[in-house]
Formats: structure tokens, C-alpha cells, sequence
């Protein structure tokens, strides 16, 4: 699905010396994959992780997404990519404290080009266990259900990849656990999911661990999940 070739990302600040956050750096990523990107802070793991929901560009490299290489893409076709097919979840939920589980889900929509989106936002709640919370406002969640609303609105608009950067970073250890088994009932369900995280115990739910260091890919490791992660 996801193949990136000898990608390199420098920052340049006045009166500084250059940054180098990624060097050569490639990575091939399956469709279905359930992989987790793990690394020191420095290590480039959200400069890898902005570059592959296309909201930060390569200096040099390809990035290619089924097929098309979507590094060298305008502004304009890379917003309607993102839009379409990359879903976002954050650390930090980023809802709108006053503002329903729903109209919060279904915001993405408004700037999506698809013709039908009745009945989307109301799905994707239904997807992360929320469909009786449809009209609760964000406030009146507590962490754990604001992060699953927060998943939904990146589910909303249907997309093929779904990339959390430190999704349980904000959460306790049985809100965590419930974002990641919804993150593995997704995978299992066949969404790509790529997760950046320093926690390894939350990189033990993933299948594939991809371990980044210095802007590289230096190793990349198969595993079994544990059990909420675990594939069916």
C-alpha cells in the first residue's frame, strides 16, 4: 500500500545549524498492516509520521501510495488525498468542548466531495463503541471516550489509512486499553493502521514494529499482539 524510498526531511532554522529529522529512510508498508513506530524523542518518528499523512514534504525520496507518488503532488491534490483517504487521531483530541459526539465526528465532512455522507458520522460512532453518545457533548466524556470520538471523525470520511500519533498518551491504563482494542477491531476489520508511540507496551499490540533512530529505519520486527491487539 504505502512505499517510501530513501526519504530525507531537513529543518532549517535562521542562525542555526541544519536539522536532518529523516536520512534515506524507507519503509514499506502492507495494506491491512497493524504497525507501530517507535523511537527516543529526536528520533523522527512525527516528522516520519507528518510525512506519511502528507502534511509535511520530503526534500528528496519517493512516496508512493498505491501506485502513485504522491510526495511531488501540489498543495492542492495533496489536501484532496489526505481528505479522502488518510485518517488522524492526536494525542490530544482536538474536539470542540461544546459541540455534540456527532457534529464533532462529522466535521471532515464538511470539506470532503463526497455526494452521500448521510448516516456517516452516526457509523463511524457506532464503529468505536459510541453509538449511545451520539448527542452527549465532548465535555461530558470522559478521556477515553473523547479519544473514540476523536478515532470516529478520522473514520468518518472512510479512509484507507488511519495514522494515531500518541493516541494513549493522555489517557489511563483502562482508557488506553479500550483505544487499543478498538484500534485492533478496526485492523482486524481491515483497516491500515499506523500507530507512533515511546510506549512499548502499547507497541506490543501491533503485529509489525518499525524501530526509527537518527531518521532511519533500523529495524523492523513481526510479532504476535497481545490480546488486544491479537488478529482473529
Amino acid at each position: 500500500m504505502i512505499e517510501l524510498q530513501g526519504i530525507g526531511r531537513t529543518y532549517r532554522r535562521p542562525g542555526g545549524e541544519p536539522v536532518v529529522a529523516l536520512h534515506d529512510l524507507s519503509l514499506r508498508i502492507e495494506r491491512g498492516d497493524f504497525m507501530a513506530i517507535v523511537g527516543t524523542s529526536g528520533s523522527g518518528k512525527s516528522t516520519l509520521m507528518n510525512v506519511l499523512g502528507l502534511l509535511d514534504r520530503p526534500d528528496s525520496g519517493r512516496y508512493v501510495l498505491d501506485g502513485e507518488d504522491v510526495a511531488g503532488l501540489d498543495v492542492d491534490r495533496q489536501a484532496r488525498v489526505r481528505n479522502r483517504r488518510i485518517g488522524f487521531v492526536f494525542q490530544a483530541f482536538h474536539l470542540l468542548p461544546r459541540t455534540t459526539a456527532l457534529e464533532n465526528v462529522e466535521l471532515p465532512l464538511l470539506y470532503s466531495d463526497r455526494t452521500d455522507i448521510k448516516g456517516l458520522g452516526r457509523r463511524a460512532l457506532e464503529q468505536v463503541g459510541l453509538g449511545d453518545r451520539v448527542d452527549h457533548k465532548s465535555s461530558e466524556l470522559s478521556g477515553g471516550q473523547q479519544q473514540r470520538v476523536a478515532i470516529a471523525r478520522a473514520l468518518v470520511n472512510e479512509p484507507d489509512l488511519l495514522l494515531a500519533d500518541e493516541p494513549t498518551g493522555n489517557l489511563d491504563a483502562k482508557s488506553a486499553a479500550e483505544v487499543l482494542s478498538v484500534f485492533a477491531s478496526l485492523n482486524r476489520a481491515g483497516r491500515t493502521i499506523v500507530l507512533v508511540t515511546h510506549d512499548p507496551n502499547v507497541a506490543a499490540h501491533c503485529a509489525r514494529v518499525a524501530r526509527i533512530e537518527e531518521g532511519r529505519i533500523v529495524a523492523i520486527e513481526e510479532r504476535q499482539p497481545t490480546a488486544a491487539g491479537a488478529r482473529e
